[in-house]
């Protein structure tokens, strides 16, 4: 399936097929292809929790309002956006910067506009949802392409995940991504609106 038929194809799932595990390469596998993902000024906000172990997803499950998914999927992501990521960006730059593609000049001044930019704290928090989202995006097609299915969630308690698994303030919950093999009983995939729908040049009538 190329790209394009698999943008088509993928649907969130909610059935996994519980006797079908994923190995920890497997998993490290599709973070290494997340992290492909765009970011501003490259700082990489998103970080993963990747939760497993059957007692480890029972307790996820019970911050998730209970859904039977995140139990049953081999792997469920806890998606977290990094409030200050922006404060590794001098040492995420240096590689770029030692391999002559990036002035050391420009590099410090990325430092320096982006800690003023992020001392704003919504705007922080929404580069850290921009950002993890756009990882966990690149992640589901990573999983669609291996033959895997996935699932993103919004029904959790984000506090009661920051408590349950030590997570601290440094860090935004951004979703829960459910991935493993699909059992029966999926859904086909939903009604999307149409271009028209979605969709302006320039001007022209309000969306």
């Amino acid at each position: 399936m190329d790209t394009l038929e698999m943008i088509k194809h993928r649907i969130s799932a909610n059935k996994f097929d519980t006797s079908k595990s994923l190995s920890e390469d497997e998993i490290k596998d599709l973070v290494a292809y997340a992290a492909h993902a765009p970011s501003a000024f490259n700082i990489q906000h998103w970080r993963f929790v990747a939760v497993t172990k059957p007692e480890e997803k029972e307790r996820l499950k019970a911050v998730a309002y209970n859904q039977q998914k995140v139990a049953d999927a081999a792997v469920t992501f806890i998606v977290l956006g990094d409030l200050r990521g922006h404060e590794k960006l001098g040492e995420i730059l240096q590689p770029f910067v030692a391999s002559g593609n990036m002035p050391q000049g420009m590099a410090d001044g990325w430092v320096q506009t982006t800690a003023q930019m992020y001392s704003n704290p919504q705007l922080a928090r929404d580069e850290a949802i921009r950002g993890a989202s756009l990882a966990a995006m690149t992640l589901m097609l990573a999983a669609e392409a291996k033959g895997l299915v996935s699932g993103p969630m919004i029904g959790f308690d984000p506090e009661g995940v920051k408590q349950a698994f030590g997570i601290s303030d440094q860090y935004v919950p951004v979703m829960l991504l459910t991935v493993g093999y699909a059992a029966p009983g999926n859904w086909p995939r939903k009604p999307r609106l149409s271009v028209d729908e979605v969709m302006q040049f320039e001007s022209g009538k309000d969306l």
